[in-house]
């Protein structure tokens, strides 16, 4: 019997599936317009075997040995007619050692069933979900990740919100008014220390099981979607977090920036010397004088010694980056990403990694973070801009800034000829240069900045100006949780940890709850009922959805914007007299508003448009629509 056995064995070669580590991207779908596909397949030796697939529509291209004998990359063409299915992907060693991976195959979402993206229709809601709520507290901590506790006391470390707790409260933001969520990255950090924030991924395939599982993130998706609600995922192509899988044995000698350096040091102290960190100036991709090692000093270094900087150069991380993007857009069905510190890679890269997934998927939107106060600079990144230099991005949608910074100081300086409003007025001026100034995405603060209320010494009337400007506006308006409820960081202003706090009620033991109003003082119910009644007007209101923009420029303290639609309008007059303020109209016939009859947003109440309007201190929000 043992000899049959062995003879055997000899005939059949031994079939397994034990020798591959993973292989990246998990699974596909056919119908792509791309037919192509890269696998990344990582296991001990696996550059001493030979590939082969068997499947009718599916043909090898390539199989790429890497640096390390421990990946192939292999080409594989999906052709559009491909049914779907479980492939057999065989691996055989010279030996006739054979080892099978099944890797499925699904058929792709219509484009006719994929949600629009986001757009100026929307407002967005920014949510850090390790602050916001904690709704499966089993999931809290885990001994096999390096950072093993909770505290909420200590503003950097990891505080137990997770998806369950944003699926939990889907209702809240519907009924606030909000209909879109971007959600900070969940992927796993399987980081030292401050993993919560979510940008230094150790794994661009799993939802870090302290947020919940991939199987929650898709649970969230097709539940905010039944709501109307969109979902924006946070994307970092930039750079991974320095306990990234393939950290400890990376598949070429380029796939990571300053790669020899990272691997040549024998101490952390001698990596962190002689390591080359990014010097920030952004401005190298458009400045026609600019020096070659400042642009590189740019793309090419660190931002953190704990933040590997990716080699977009190298063809097989560009494509793993690409794919690894649509993956998730068709496995959440997502409707926009926002793509972080967007000028720091290799901006040819970025541009076809926009326009590989535009492609694929025409409705969808691309937010890129530009962090600069110069319109010049974030129009750049704006598909369609008539860049000297002849670049086009692909991108839909960039942050501003500019808009941000301008309503800022518009509203906290005193009026003079060159400060005060006149900011605000002038900034808008700025649009006539962005490509599509109603695709950009505007913002009071964000996860990275002081909050609103702690930037205005907070003020609520001031932040009720910024608010109500930043909604009435042509752009996409963006707000950071809490905002509805003032919560703030003027006990120590731009502090992340801070800016990032727990949203109360989001924790069962939580005294005060936002959800329901629960301790709440009444400035923060002001305040949320301020945000929902202005949202629940907005996305409803068209002068403000398509309507044209005519402002008006500011005298004596006082600044009108209007939109209007089809005989419609919506204004709104920012006021920064202390005391009552007699505005005349006559300087506003233009509007055809004489004699009409127009209600206050907030209030209710109605007005007529005669010769003058008494003002108080702060926002008048008026429609002509009821």
């Amino acid at each position: 019997m043992k000899k049959l056995t062995l003879y055997i064995l000899f005939l059949f070669p031994l079939i397994s599936f034990a020798q591959i580590d993973r292989i990246e991207p998990p699974n596909w779908w056919t119908s792509f317009n791309n037919t192509s596909l890269e696998l990344l397949v990582k296991g001990d030796n696996i550059k001493d075997y030979d590939f082969t697939v068997n499947y009718p529509g599916v043909t090898v291209n390539s199989v790429n040995k890497a640096d390390s004998p421990n990946y192939l990359f292999i080409n594989l063409t999906i052709d559009k007619k491909t049914n779907p299915g479980l492939i057999s992907l065989n691996f055989i060693d010279e030996t006739g050692n054979k080892f099978i991976h099944k890797y499925k195959l699904s058929k792709r979402r219509s484009t006719k069933n994929t949600y629009d993206g986001f757009n100026n229709s929307d407002v967005v809601y920014l949510i850090t979900p390790d602050r916001f709520s904690n709704g499966d507290e089993s999931n809290d901590s885990f001994n096999s990740l390096k950072e093993k506790t909770i505290d909420r006391k200590n503003t950097y470390a990891r505080h137990g919100g997770d998806l369950r707790g944003i699926i939990n409260n889907l209702d809240y933001f519907k009924d606030m008014g909000f209909t879109s969520i971007w959600l900070n990255p969940v992927l796993i950090n399987d980081m030292d220390v401050y993993s919560y924030h979510g940008y230094a991924t150790t794994d661009y395939y799993k939802v870090d099981p302290r947020f919940g599982t991939n199987a929650e993130y898709i649970e969230l998706a097709n539940k905010a979607n039944g709501k109307g609600i969109k979902l924006i995922k946070d994307i970092i192509v930039n750079h991974c977090g320095i306990y990234h899988w393939w950290m400890d044995d990376l598949p070429y000698k380029n796939w990571i920036n300053y790669q020899e350096i990272y691997e040549n040091a024998k101490t952390i102290e001698e990596f962190e010397k002689n390591m080359i960190y990014s010097n920030h100036r952004r401005t190298t991709h458009q400045d026609v004088y600019a020096s070659e090692s400042d642009l590189e000093g740019m793309t090419d270094g660190w931002f953190v010694s704990v933040m590997p900087d990716l080699n977009q150069r190298n063809p097989f991380m560009a494509t793993y980056l690409i794919q690894n993007s649509i993956w998730w857009i068709e496995t959440l069905n997502l409707s926009g990403i926002r793509q972080d510190t967007y000028p720091y890679p290799d901006k040819n890269f970025m541009s076809s990694w926009a326009k590989s997934i535009m492609d694929e998927y025409p409705k969808f939107n691309i937010v890129g973070e530009e962090w600069s106060y110069n319109p010049l600079a974030v129009a750049y990144w704006q598909q369609g801009s008539n860049s000297k230099d002849g670049y086009q991005s692909n991108l839909k949608s960039t942050m501003d800034f500019p808009m941000q910074k301008a309503i800022y100081e518009g509203i906290s300086e005193e009026e003079n000829w060159n400060s005060g409003l006149i900011k605000i007025y002038e900034g808008l001026s700025n649009d006539y240069f962005y490509p599509n100034p109603k695709s950009l995405l505007l913002f009071p603060d964000n996860h990275d900045m002081s909050r609103i209320y702690t930037q205005f010494n907070k003020n609520i009337t001031k932040t009720k100006m910024a608010l109500g400007l930043i909604l009435t506006m042509p752009r996409i308006p963006q707000i950071l949780y809490g905002t509805e409820i003032l919560m703030h960081d003027s006990s120590k202003p731009g502090d992340h940890g801070l800016i990032r706090s727990d949203f109360p009620g989001g924790w069962s033991s939580d005294k005060m709850n936002a959800f329901n109003r629960i301790g709440l003082s009444e400035e923060q119910i002001e305040m949320q009922e301020f945000l929902k009644k202005l949202l629940n007007f907005r996305k409803k209101n068209n002068t403000i959805i398509e309507g044209e923009t005519i402002h008006f420029a500011p005298k004596d303290g006082v600044y009108l914007l209007a939109r209007t639609y089809n005989g419609e309008t919506t204004l709104i007059i920012i006021n920064k007299n202390k005391s009552p303020y007699k505005l005349s109209l006559k300087r506003f016939l233009e509007l055809n508003l004489s004699g009409k009859r127009l209600k206050n947003v907030i209030s209710g109440e109605y007005i007529k448009w005669t010769d003058s309007i008494t003002l108080n201190e702060g926002s008048l929000i008026l429609t002509t629509t009821d």
